[in-house]
């Protein structure tokens, strides 16, 4: 559904990004991370046709965006980080001048204003000014503009920005409930945003792609190693002792009383060999879980990483 590939673009003599290529399927929800000046919203820009790659390819459901410009604008639903609303214009007459420029007359235009108010929680406020409006709700205005047209892509950047607790989950609702019937590309740097809505990640780092993958697999195990927490009874000397007999451990910390971190080679069986070794040696096992990562973990690491290797 959505392609890049290749994608640079430079202002003057700097890359603002370069070589950024990754895909979203139909029907995935893609959260694109990335610290402030990252190159985010650039590319979000070239996505959606407001600025043009000085090389490299980006397709909307197969339609090149610079070839192709009224097919991938009708295809997309795009909110970028400021909405561009006219806060004098009342929320109906606003959305209907979105759904007239998108081409829709008539009772069709009616009918798909009528349709993203109600989708979007803006039926009450349909005769409202939108200047007088909270934050909320004029962002809620903007997904409803995005809307129009029932686009198949959506591309939202910064969704969330500048809002208080209360809107923010209420937005995430909203984009939680719209990923049911729309592909979306979703653009932020509130990583437990992405972790309750996403299902794949990408992370982006001055420019350049520095991780990518799926949430289940980005929070699991760690490439080279696994870490265990684990709860038991017993002598500790006696513990240790059993725990570093065990083939692949590489490392047995006490970080209290009966509470050891097990770091291990990242075989798979490890859990099953660790318990297993335990229960033979009369231990009183009370807990062993695995310690995952989470999704500011990775984020850390990506962005650690790409700085190490530009230093």
């Amino acid at each position: 559904m959505i392609v890049l590939t290749g994608v640079t673009k430079y202002y003057g003599q700097i890359a603002a990004v370069e070589g950024v290529s990754f895909s979203v399927e139909a029907g995935e929800v893609i959260g694109f991370l990335g610290p402030n000046g990252a190159g985010k919203t650039t590319t979000l820009r070239i996505l959606t046709g407001f600025t043009t790659a000085s090389r490299g390819t980006a397709k909307i459901a197969g339609f090149d965006v610079n070839d192709h410009p009224i097919e991938v604008k009708r295809r997309v639903g795009y909110l970028p980080e400021s909405v561009p609303l006219y806060r004098e214009m009342i929320v109906r007459k606003f959305l209907g001048y979105v759904a007239e420029i998108k081409g829709l007359q008539g009772k069709k235009r009616v009918h798909e204003v009528g349709r993203v108010m109600e989708r979007c929680g803006l039926s009450h406020m349909a005769g409202r000014t939108i200047g007088n409006l909270s934050k909320g709700y004029r962002q809620r205005v903007g997904l409803a503009q995005a809307l129009i047209g029932n686009p198949p892509v959506l591309i939202l950047d910064e969704p969330t920005v500048g809002l208080d607790p209360r809107q923010i989950v209420e937005i995430r609702d909203m984009i939680k409930n719209l990923a049911q019937e729309h592909t979306v590309l979703l653009s932020t740097h509130i990583l437990p945003e992405v972790a309750m809505v996403c299902e794949r990640v990408v992370i982006i780092n001055r420019g350049h792609i520095v991780a990518e993958d799926s949430m289940a697999n980005l929070a699991g195990v760690s490439g080279d190693k696994r870490v265990f927490d684990a709860d038991i009874l017993g002598d500790e000397t006696a513990i240790r002792i059993t725990l570093a007999d065990v083939h692949g451990v590489r490392d047995v910390a006490v970080e209290a009383r009966g509470r050891y971190r097990i770091t291990t080679d990242p075989d798979e069986r490890m859990g099953v060999l660790l318990t297993t070794a335990l229960v033979r040696a009369n231990h009183g096992v009370e807990n062993l879980r695995e310690r995952t990562r989470t999704l500011e973990d990775v984020f850390i690491e990506a962005i650690g990483a790409d700085e190490g290797d530009a230093a």
